[in-house]
């Protein structure tokens, strides 16, 4: 589904990032984390070939069996069109105001299904009703502020999954929700991408959100993959200390413990031109070594699936 080695995006001298690899299967849910400017969206635009026309892309890409790491923009068109698809943070935002939300899902149905409005309208309802949206005849007839938070994120996954795409890019899908209702969203999407058989990539700083959705996780900071493997796994025992410091920092689920003061990982994540030679974490990190500023660690394997990259870790070859 998705074969990515060694992708790179520039801005001029900056990486946005740096040296990611990713492997995603058919029917796979991969969950992205990590601070707000760690990567999480760039690598999620990457998927989706939409990066700015400043970016420079290096690497290697393939999607859904296609090398795009050169693609022309009409190749991506067509891609996204049929085989991709993504679900934006911000749903007000990302829905026209000015048209129903029926229109609305039912316009790639007609432009790349070439479905008559008949069949469109049918199969509109059917995604509406899929995705959990109550009177879904009624709902399409109205416009997007007159549909609750989380309706509208509905009628946006019902929108991404018009054409019926092997993967879909959920980035941040729950940020606008309250929990309850951010809760039933991954319920959604798990039960979706199961049902389905599609591969999803799931793009978050929620870690619970993430631990309920996704089967393995990429933890991401500076535009790298710092840590990785199975979401069990790296949640009960988080090796890199990025990873670490941000568990550290969940509000306890013990009420008792709410008093006292929550531990945080200092500073905040620097700009790309500000970010370190080396370990992109050195400056905050509760660990460092004299060489991390300098030197990039190698990414070490830990077990079957698991591997971080910190100069910490032991050297797998002694």
């Amino acid at each position: 589904m998705i074969r990515a080695s060694g992708i790179t995006v520039r801005f001029g001298s900056h990486a946005a990032l740096r040296d990611v690899s990713l492997q995603l299967d058919p029917g796979q849910r991969l969950g992205i984390v990590g601070e707000s400017g760690s990567g999480k969206s760039m690598l999620g635009l990457t998927l989706m070939g939409m990066l700015p026309s400043s970016a420079k892309l290096d690497g290697q890409l393939h999607v859904d069996g296609q090398d795009m790491s050169t693609a022309a923009d009409r190749q991506w068109r067509s891609l996204r069109a049929r085989r991709v698809a993504m679900v934006f943070q911000e749903p007000a935002s990302a829905l026209n105001p000015l048209r129903r939300v029926g229109d609305t899902v039912m316009e790639p149905l007609r432009l790349h299904l070439r479905l008559d409005r008949k069949a469109a309208q049918q199969r509109m309802l059917e995604l509406l009703d899929e995705t959990g949206i109550q009177e879904p005849a009624l709902k399409a007839r109205q416009y997007p502020h007159e549909l609750s938070g989380g309706q509208r994120q509905r009628v946006l996954i019902a929108l991404a999954l018009a054409c019926d795409p092997a993967l879909l890019i959920a980035d941040e899908p729950t940020t606008a929700l309250d929990a309850h209702v951010g809760l039933r969203i991954t319920e959604l999407l798990v039960r979706l991408a199961r049902d389905r058989g599609m591969a999803l990539v799931f793009i978050s700083h929620d870690l619970a959100a993430v631990a309920r959705t996704v089967d393995d996780v990429a933890v991401m900071y500076g535009g790298e993959v710092v840590e990785r493997g199975p979401v069990a796994e790296v949640l009960r025992a988080p090796q890199h200390p990025y990873t670490q410091g941000l568990l550290a920092a969940r509000p306890p689920l013990d009420a008792g413990q709410l008093r006292r003061r929550l531990p945080v990982v200092p500073g905040n994540v620097p700009a790309m031109a500000d970010l370190p030679l080396g370990c992109r974490f050195a400056g905050r990190c509760h660990v460092e070594l004299p060489r991390c500023a300098a030197t990039r660690p190698s990414e070490t394997s830990l077990s079957p699936g698991r591997s971080a990259a910190c100069h910490h870790l032991p050297d797998p070859s002694i």
